[in-house]
């Protein structure tokens, strides 16, 4: 089912998991306001590919931490779109802003987390309804392990705040079911160009031969296509009764059992 014609706003699409879901809803025929807050390049280079795929769209900047900034960027989105059909909160800030564990995290590291998960996705939500006709899409990216864990113990903030966030997806499903609009979250594994870039080397080879040896039941981490082709089906019509759910894309990750080694359980 085409998507062609339809608008879509993603934050933090200028690169990883939001480029990816960028560039399906461009294949789809979307157009696509790419939202960066400090690489402009490469938020001009997802542009550019998007109209690769033969779609169109424009860049916007703005700051997700920042209440004004992100009161006009959905000001711009009507100005440059004419309105919005698809919404994805996906923007989070840089891993210093928020990476510390418990007994060491600050009041602003910890608010940087909430404000760009809960707060930007609550708020977000309710700004592009206000610009989208009835059957409009509304999708939060979230981690759901990290809001189920305590182990990586600097991932309290942004674990504490996609729990918030995950929360606040189906309170917001049910408050637009009445007009059409589904409302639900995509919850990736590990997934390469992502925050797993910004480890050290060592850290992400381990996590990649962790996964490849049977932890992900598919052997590999995800891909920001993986990630982009979920949103799509999301946003086609064929899913216009499924609302207020957090979609896993993880291989089947989620399935193992974390208290027995993948090669015991996989046979």
């Amino acid at each position: 089912m085409s998507l062609a014609g339809k608008r879509a706003l993603i934050t933090g699409s200028s690169r990883g998991i939001g480029r990816g879901i960028a560039l399906k809803l461009a294949e789809e025929g979307v157009r696509v306001a790419v939202h960066y807050y400090q690489n402009e390049a490469a938020a001009q280079d997802t542009l550019a590919r998007i109209r690769a795929c033969g779609a169109d769209g424009c860049v916007i900047q703005a700051d997700v931490l920042n209440g004004e900034e992100f009161g006009r960027l959905f000001e711009r989105v009507q100005t440059e779109l004419g309105g919005l059909d698809i919404f994805v909160s996906n923007a989070r800030p840089e891993l210093p802003a928020f990476f510390a564990g418990p007994m060491d995290i600050s009041p602003d590291q910890w608010d940087a987390a909430f404000n760009s998960q809960a707060k930007a996705f609550l708020f977000g939500a309710r700004a592009a309804a206000q610009l989208m006709p009835d059957g409009g899409r509304v999708i939060a990216v979230t981690y759901a392990t990290g809001s189920r864990t305590g182990g990586l113990q600097p991932w309290v903030a942004m674990g504490s705040a996609k729990a918030a966030m995950e929360s606040a997806v189906r309170y917001v499903a049910v408050a637009l079911a009445k007009r059409g609009i589904t409302v639900n979250a995509v919850s990736p594994s590990w997934t390469e160009d992502s925050v797993l870039n910004t480890l050290p080397t060592e850290a992400q080879q381990l996590i990649r031969s962790w996964h490849e040896r049977g932890w992900t039941p598919m052997g590999r981490l995800a891909t920001p296509a993986d990630v982009g082709n979920v949103v799509g089906l999301l946003c086609s019509a064929a899913a216009g009764f499924v609302t207020g759910q957090v979609i896993m894309v993880d291989g089947g990750a989620s399935l193992m059992n974390a208290e027995v080694p993948p090669e015991i359980q996989l046979g």
